[in-house]
C-alpha cells in the first residue's frame, strides 16, 4: 500500500502535529471509556473492548486512566508522529520498530517528531492499544471519543492520511517505569466465568449443562458489537421471543439457531433473545482478546465474583 502524505486532519486536527495514520490494519479505532448513562437513550456504552489493556496503556504514559488511545484488530499498523510523544503499547503483543530500533509491549518509550511507529501483526489475540501521552484529542460524541461500530457514533475507523491531534488529558510527569509485567492472552482453550441467567428459564436445564461443559469456537464473523460461536446446539423451551429488555456486555444470548452469541463493548442496548448466563466483568478482557478458530469453555461462578 502506497504511504499516505495527506495532510487532511481528522475532525480538526492541527496540521502541524498530532499522530498521522499511514497504514491503519484491518480495523483501527478511537477508544476511551466509553458513554456511560445513555442507555435510555438507545445508546451503548461502547469503548474499548479490552479495558484492562487500554488502561495499562493510558497508565504507563502518564494519562487519565479514561484518556483516548488507538484499539487496532490484528495490529498491522504504520504511525508518523508529527510532534514527538511518549508512547505505550499493549494488549495482543505485537512485534514494534521505532525507526530501525525494535520497542517492547507494555514498555513506555519516546518517538520523536517525524519519527515512523510499526505495529506489526500480533502473535496471540486480537486486540492492541497504543496510547500517546495526553490522548487523542479528536471530539467528543456525547461525552466520549469512542467509535461505535454498531451505532456509528463517534470518530470513523482509522483510514491512511487521518491525522489524530495530541490532548493533554494526563496529570504530573510520566511514571518511572520500565516495563510492566503483563500475561499475554492466551493462545489455546480460553476458560471464561459466568452466572447463570437471568432467562436460563427459557432454555431447557441441557443447555445450560452443554454451555458449561462443552467446548465453543470463536467465528469469523465475530466483531466489537459481540462474539459469536459455533458448537452444540443449546435448545430453547419457548419460540416466541421476550420483549425488548435491557443487555449488557457479556450477556450470552441465545437466538433461535441455538448458537451463542456474547456481547462486547458495542452491544444493542435492548434485545429479545434470551440471555443464558453473563459473563463475569473480570473476564470480558478474555473475551476481547479471542481469536477465530480459537475454543472458549464457560464455567459458573457465583455472582458475587462480578
Amino acid at each position: 500500500m502506497p504511504e499516505s502524505t495527506s495532510d487532511s486532519p481528522v475532525a480538526g486536527a492541527p496540521p502541524a502535529g498530532g499522530v498521522e495514520v499511514v497504514r491503519a490494519g484491518p480495523l483501527g479505532t478511537v477508544q476511551d471509556r466509553g458513554r456511560p448513562g445513555f442507555a435510555a437513550l438507545g445508546v451503548g456504552h461502547s469503548g474499548a473492548a479490552d479495558a484492562r489493556s487500554a488502561t495499562l496503556a493510558n497508565r504507563l504514559v502518564g494519562n487519565d486512566e479514561g484518556a483516548a488511545c488507538l484499539e487496532l484488530t490484528m495490529g498491522s499498523a504504520t504511525l508518523v508522529f508529527r510532534e514527538a510523544a511518549r508512547v505505550a503499547v499493549t494488549g495482543a503483543p505485537c512485534d514494534l520498530a521505532r525507526e530501525d530500533r525494535g520497542e517492547a509491549m507494555n514498555a513506555p518509550f519516546t518517538v520523536r517528531a517525524g519519527g515512523r511507529l510499526t505495529i506489526g501483526a500480533p502473535a496471540a489475540g486480537l486486540r492492541t492499544y497504543v496510547a500517546v501521552r495526553g490522548g487523542l484529542a479528536v471530539p467528543e460524541t456525547l461525552g466520549s471519543r469512542s467509535t461505535d461500530v454498531l451505532s456509528g457514533l463517534g470518530p470513523a475507523p482509522l483510514s491512511p492520511g487521518d491525522v489524530l491531534p495530541i490532548g493533554t488529558d494526563h496529570s504530573g510527569p510520566p511514571p518511572a517505569v520500565d516495563v510492566a509485567p503483563v500475561n499475554p492472552p492466551a493462545i489455546g482453550d480460553l476458560r471464561v466465568r459466568v452466572v447463570p441467567g437471568p432467562r436460563a428459564d427459557w432454555c431447557t436445564p441441557e443447555a445450560l449443562e452443554t454451555l458449561l461443559t462443552a467446548r465453543f469456537t470463536v467465528t469469523a464473523e465475530s466483531n466489537r458489537v459481540g462474539v459469536r460461536l459455533e458448537g452444540p446446539r443449546l435448545a430453547r423451551t419457548r419460540h416466541d421471543e421476550l420483549p425488548s429488555e435491557g443487555m449488557v456486555a457479556g450477556a450470552i444470548q441465545v437466538p433461535p439457531s441455538g448458537r451463542p452469541v456474547v456481547f462486547l463493548a458495542d452491544h444493542p442496548v435492548t434485545g429479545g433473545y434470551p440471555v443464558l448466563a453473563v459473563v463475569l466483568t473480570k473476564d470480558l478482557p478474555i473475551l476481547a482478546q479471542a481469536r477465530p478458530g480459537q475454543t472458549i469453555s464457560f464455567r459458573a461462578q457465583s455472582p458475587a465474583a462480578r
